[in-house]
């Protein structure tokens, strides 16, 4: 028989590649040329699919780490050692990022029983796979292929992603093949309400896609949700309330969508389904475009924020607002305020971005940074005010998830100061959501002499039990309960009380947001100990605050 030339192997790869989803290929071990069915360049990076010098080339798409594993088994084959080739390892795709796959192939030996070629196939051991067995679904790879052919042709109807909520909980406490019998009835359950024309995925754990491509509107969308949740309702009855779940559910309006790419839609029902769930679950949501913007704006300032605190805090500036003793007639404290700002947003609001920093963990290093920041400035504004204290504002996550005494203790002694010239600043709602460990940072503060403030008192719980567990050095009164007082005779009243209340347990009485004079006048008659807001002053920076109030101190006339 006459031996199967290298040429010939070629046209059949050729011809099978469009049969199949893996790569053939043909090592000439004799001559170190390769070739390789030609999707493999529009996948891996490699800029022709056939080349000589082959194991040189090979550099170029293969990772680094697994090079020489590949050439020594390569060796092997060509020997003889072996004539199998089955090895897993790492190629490198278009954009640089290492694609594991399986190598496999069979050492072909020319008329004198040499090894000259090595032949087989290349697959992606991630590839996504096309159907899931346990839902009995076919999976969102797919949808993606029906999304590509699709490509250009403006598509209308809508895609629902569904999602268990809690599902976890199911899998942790019933185990994971309870887990799955769920997964499979609530499949059927969406399978008896959707259309005929109407496809059903798998996508990934609990999630399962319907994509509509007819001209539907979201009324049947929203319908064909609460047909989904009846079903699912009816077999949990059935099921004897073992269990109970509910499910959330993302719908995007194709017709809304211009970048109609498997990416992108996946990226926008994805969305969709956390805002549902995000909403309190067991609802649904419509993708609205100015939500996924100022979705999107966020992300891009947690970016920024935690580039700031990568790069030396850049953009960030801690300010300081003026809190006058109104008995003294003079400038007491400051409170210590955080500013932010970049090239690509200008000044972002403290209320934007403190909950962010909060959320990602990041006001840890930020906070550390401002604790020490206004500090220094304190020792700076005693040399010439020897009294003058400083506020610092502390998250809870602070106090939950960091040292923050141990920094506050290891600061005033860094900086030479006397405890009592630290204040720190604590919001009731923050406290009264937190456990145990606040009590005891509470504590450590008093024992160690750093003054405590309870901050925007009145805006939250307002429980007063409280203020026996916490004992504060200040309440602080917020802008809002002023304004209110300010207007209403009742809450003025009331206002008048707190502070009579607060004088009868010996703690000091500080009322935020006065802006006129008329304000600080009606104010005053309620005898408050200090007064902040921008009738004394705005935040700035430390050296407007020595210029303004250090070196020409406030001296108010008797009011009230």
């Amino acid at each position: 028989m006459k031996p199967i030339t290298a040429e010939q192997f070629r046209q059949v790869i050729d011809m099978l590649h469009p049969c199949m989803d893996d790569y053939l290929y043909i090592l000439d071990l004799k001559n170190d040329a390769f070739s390789i069915a030609s999707g493999a360049s529009e996948r891996f990076c490699m800029e022709k699919t056939e080349f000589s010098n082959a194991r040189k080339a090979f550099e170029a798409f293969i990772y680094p780490d697994d090079y020489e594993m590949l050439c020594a088994d390569l060796e092997r084959i060509g020997t003889g050692e072996k004539t199998f080739h089955n090895l897993q390892y790492r190629w490198l795709d278009r954009k640089g990022d290492p694609v594991w796959i399986n190598c496999r192939g069979y050492a072909w030996n020319d008329e004198e029983g040499q090894p000259a070629y090595l032949i087989g196939c290349i697959n992606e051991i991630a590839r996504r796979k096309k159907a899931d067995n346990v839902s009995g679904l076919l999976g969102d790879f797919v949808l993606q292929k029906e999304l590509e052919e699709r490509r250009g042709v403006r598509t209308d109807g809508f895609l629902q992603l569904i999602g268990l909520d809690s599902f976890k909980e199911i899998n942790e406490s019933k185990g994971m093949e309870y887990g799955d019998m769920i997964l499979r009835r609530t499949a059927q359950c969406i399978q008896k309400v959707i259309l005929p024309q109407q496809m059903l995925y798998r996508v990934v754990a609990d999630k399962f896609l319907i994509a509509d491509f007819r001209e539907r509107n979201m009324e049947n969308a929203v319908s064909l949700y609460q047909k989904i949740r009846q079903e699912i309702d009816q077999f949990i009855e059935d099921n004897c309330y073992e269990v109970v779940y509910t499910i959330s559910a993302g719908i995007v309006d194709l017709s809304g969508i211009q970048d109609q790419s498997y990416g992108n839609l996946m990226k926008l029902t994805e969305f969709a389904m956390n805002e549902a769930k995000n909403g309190g679950r067991n609802k649904y949501y419509i993708f609205e475009e100015a939500d996924y913007e100022a979705f999107l704006k966020k992300r891009q300032l947690i970016r920024l924020l935690r580039h700031s605190v990568n790069h030396g805090l850049e953009g960030f500036e801690v300010h300081y607002q003026p809190i006058v003793d109104i008995k003294k007639r003079c400038l007491s404290s400051a409170e210590s305020l955080l500013r932010f700002q970049t090239k690509e947003l200008g000044y972002v609001s403290p209320e934007h971005f403190i909950p962010l920093l909060e959320e990602s963990g990041l006001i840890i290093p930020v906070g550390k940074w401002v604790l020490h920041t206004a500090m220094e400035a304190c020792r700076k504004i005693q040399e010439q005010m020897p009294d003058f204290r400083i506020s610092v504002n502390l998250s809870y996550i602070q106090v939950l998830k960091s040292n923050v005494l141990s920094e506050i203790l290891s600061g005033v002694m860094k900086y030479g100061l006397k405890p009592g010239s630290i204040m720190i600043e604590l919001t009731e709602s923050g406290f009264l959501e937190s456990n145990e460990k606040f009590l005891t940072f509470c504590e450590g503060l008093r024992r160690h002499g750093i003054l405590l403030a309870l901050d925007d008192f009145g805006t939250g719980y307002s429980n007063f039990r409280y203020l026996y567990n916490l004992n504060p050095h200040t309440l602080k009164i917020d802008r809002s309960f002023t304004e209110k007082a300010l207007q209403n005779d009742y809450e003025y009243n009331l206002l008048h009380h707190m502070a009579d209340m607060t004088r009868s347990i010996h703690t000091k009485f500080c009322i935020e947001g006065i802006e006129t004079s008329q304000e600080l006048d009606k104010i005053c008659g309620i005898g408050p100990d200090y007064i902040q807001g921008y009738y004394f002053g705005k935040p700035c920076s430390l050296s407007e605050f020595e210029e303004r109030y250090v070196h020409r101190p406030i001296i108010i006339e008797d009011v009230g």
